[in-house]
């Protein structure tokens, strides 16, 4: 054998050797491809769970702060500020049905307060009338692809529920089975 060809076989790979390379790649793929949507899918529904957390919170200091005990009818209200202090949730917020993270968000006021056939005059820190609060509210989550991902929902009473299906509109108490309450 010349030198030269003794050079280039021990530059080079093996069909042998690309066939093994190539097949350890592959089964690494398919252990980490499951691990990868796992985390994303975990990652979208931590994300979820804030933000419905977030809204909460608004509708908690709303109803402390400016409306009597009362929430507000939608997420625009929440969104404006209060005496030229921040507002109760973010700004990018202002629709009831809302796009975030791989989850549509569904916000559904509850019954109107009213006031009878008085006139209401009386409004709250951010303009809204005190007859146009409500008792109640609910808002749910729901993955916009369905991927083994689970749904939330929360109403007034600030707990979060979680389910495998699409939870019902409840407004008083918690939601029917299968939600349960999230741990």
């Amino acid at each position: 054998m010349t030198r030269a060809s003794a050079q280039g076989r021990a530059a080079g790979f093996t069909l042998v050797e690309l066939l093994i390379a190539v097949a350890l790649i592959g089964i690494v793929a398919a252990i980490a491809v499951p691990a990868l949507s796992r985390a994303r899918a975990a990652a979208l529904e931590s994300s979820a769970v804030g933000l419905l957390r977030a809204i909460n919170s608004g509708q908690a200091a709303y109803a402390a702060t400016c409306a009597q005990g009362h929430y507000a009818p939608s997420l625009l209200w929440l969104t404006r500020s209060r005496d030229d202090r921040d507002p109760f949730i973010s700004p990018e917020l202002t629709m009831n049905t809302l796009r975030r993270g791989g989850y549509l968000f569904r916000f559904r006021r509850g019954n109107y307060l009213g006031v009878g056939d008085q006139v209401d005059t009386t409004v709250s820190c951010n303009g809204l009338r005190t007859s146009l609060s409500v008792s109640t509210y609910f808002l749910g989550a729901d993955p916009e692809v369905y991927s083994g991902s689970r749904f939330f929902a929360t109403n007034q009473v600030g707990a979060l529920y979680q389910s495998t299906e699409r939870i019902r509109i409840t407004y008083e108490g918690a939601p029917p089975l299968p939600a349960a309450p999230l741990q």
